[in-house]
């Protein structure tokens, strides 16, 4: 895929802000390497064992951004700029799955009326404890 003028990507970012349903399909092969590159990027100064590729990176952004509507796109820098938080943020919460992976994620979860934690005779120091938060808050 080749760079195209920057005019090009700009006129269709306005046209995907203004809801024009072809416009995203257009977009898409001006914008993948550089998204790619991008990914790639980020991707470099993630931990080695980490298995997100940046091709499911670029999809994965790709879709939040066409979907996002409140978005209007100033130009192709813009666009790059938005993606790029994009992609960070897809980082992040696939972090945060890892490590709650890795913090018993996969264990069976309980309501807290299941786990009929707190003993009869502790209940009024329980609503104490209550009525004393509520006045910090």
């Amino acid at each position: 895929m080749e760079d195209s003028p920057p005019d090009d990507v700009t006129q269709l970012l306005r046209e995907m802000s203004k809801g024009d349903p072809e416009a995203p399909a257009k977009v898409i092969p001006l914008v993948y390497d550089e998204l790619r590159r991008l990914a790639r990027s980020y991707l470099q100064r993630e931990r080695s064992e980490h298995t997100l590729q940046p091709t499911a990176v670029v999809h994965e952004a790709y879709l939040r951004l066409v979907q996002e509507k409140e978005i209007d796109w100033e130009n192709r820098s813009h666009f790059f700029a938005i993606a790029a938080r994009v992609m960070r943020q897809i980082l992040v919460n696939y972090a945060l799955a890892h490590r709650s992976d890795k913090r018993g994620g996969g264990a069976p979860k309980l309501s807290l009326e299941a786990a009929e934690f707190v003993p009869q005779e502790s209940t009024d120091d329980l609503l104490a404890l209550d009525e004393v938060l509520r006045d910090l808050a």
